[in-house]
């Protein structure tokens, strides 16, 4: 069963307010399907909406925020159910990938880019079969799901690479793919089956 889902986001204060109202759409939804979020702990952009939002209806925060960027003011501990100090980036996306059932990218930059591709890599080799999802707000990944395309066709992955994430269009479709996941069997090219 699926209890608390990561969300990666941009931190940016500074964006269209599509990416905003999508981003409280889901968290809206994540709590009131009874679900928790796992973010970065900020009280910035848009992984805040949706925090914010989770906990407006009736899901608990969790946030994990390394050392360094809690130094800066930018945690949000008071809103918590629990937080998360790491050392560093590597520790912080690796508790939080420890404490969640499911991962979701909303729209961000190049963390975000970062955290979901790592997360693709994963359950790719096989060390977590959660549903990933990636929510394309206002299509902004059409270029990177083109880009995976491209990765495919080109043969540096294979075509069942597309079974690893769900590209969602709204925060409903995100929802719903989370609910009604079956955990697949992932197998990876790098095992011997001998």
């Amino acid at each position: 069963m699926i209890k608390n889902v990561c969300v990666f986001a941009s931190s940016s204060n500074n964006l269209d307010e599509c990416f905003y109202r999508d981003s409280a759409e889901f968290g809206a939804l994540l709590g009131r399907a009874g679900m928790n979020i796992v973010y970065g702990g900020s009280r910035l952009g848009m992984m805040f909406a949706c925090a914010q939002a989770v906990k407006h209806n009736g899901g608990h925060i969790i946030g994990v925020m390394p050392q360094r960027l809690y130094d800066f003011g930018v945690g949000n501990p008071e809103d918590c159910a629990e937080f998360i100090l790491t050392k560093g980036m590597r520790e912080r996306k690796a508790k939080m990938d420890e404490i969640s059932d499911a991962v979701v990218a909303l729209s961000g930059g190049f963390g975000t880019l970062e955290e979901i591709s790592e997360m693709i890599v994963q359950k790719q080799l096989g060390y977590n079969n959660k549903p990933i999802v990636i929510l394309n707000t206002d299509g902004f990944y059409d270029d990177l799901i083109r880009f995976f395309d491209t990765i495919i066709r080109r043969n540096f992955a294979k075509e069942s690479s597309k079974d690893l994430y769900y590209v969602a269009s709204t925060p409903a479709q995100a929802i719903e793919y989370i609910q009604k996941y079956t955990p697949q069997k992932v197998e990876s090219k790098f095992v011997s089956k001998a």
